[in-house]
């Protein structure tokens, strides 16, 4: 029997919550380079092609097809063993398409630089259709709260590098990153919080919180 949510029947103009982990549970990150690489490869594949710059043209034969008008990054987390996105697809195919870019680019790099060779992730990405809003609303809450159990005492939440909190916080600005979503529902839905930022790190109402999120 596949694993959980590896098989997926993919919908056109929808929104997933998509995850994966180094095989064996190793780690996929193992220093800042690693992060930012992968982060790289979000950017380059997310961001169009007219504004890419001169310095990113190559030969016709080694263009790297580009997914900015069929895929949508509304949020993401780097952990050390996995990570974890939330991805808009316009097309039926668009998430496969964007992953196998990415994952195969990252593995690549990895492979290379650590002198490895063999399977980088542990199999195929799984992948959840968000159903709801309040379900997409909760499932970037608990995406962006991902590294509280790893910050070193006296971190803040915000100060992660390695997810797109801080887009949310307006404390910078990744282009490729689209929280419109997210903060649309967050902004228009009635709730008790005076910001995202309280509605991330306020811990109340956990057991609701799971039962939202994790219904697959």
């Amino acid at each position: 029997m596949p694993p959980k949510n590896a098989v997926k029947k993919y919908k056109p103009r929808s929104i997933y919550h998509v995850y994966n982990r180094g095989a064996g549970k190793q780690n996929i990150f193992k220093d800042e380079e690693d992060y930012k690489t992968l982060l790289g490869y979000f950017k380059f594949y997310l961001t169009p092609i007219d504004l890419q710059g001169s310095s990113l043209k190559v030969a016709p034969s080694r263009v790297l097809k580009n997914h900015a008008l069929k895929i949508e990054l509304i949020a993401y987390c780097l952990m050390s063993n996995h990570f974890h996105l939330i991805l808009y697809q316009e097309e039926i195919d668009s998430i496969n398409s964007f992953l196998r870019s990415v994952a195969t680019k990252y593995a690549m790099y990895f492979n290379r630089k650590y002198k490895r060779t063999g399977h980088l992730f542990e199999g195929i990405y799984k992948a959840v259709l968000m159903k709801t809003e309040e379900q997409l609303l909760h499932l970037s809450k608990y995406i962006h709260r991902n590294p509280l159990e790893i910050l070193p005492t006296g971190m803040i939440l915000e100060g992660y590098k390695y997810s797109s909190y801080g887009n949310y916080l307006k404390q910078f600005t990744q282009t490729w990153v689209k929280s419109e979503k997210v903060m649309s529902v967050f902004n228009r839905v009635d709730h008790e919080y005076s910001s995202y930022k309280e509605f991330v790190e306020k811990n109340e109402e956990i057991i609701k919180f799971k039962e939202v999120l994790l219904d697959y």
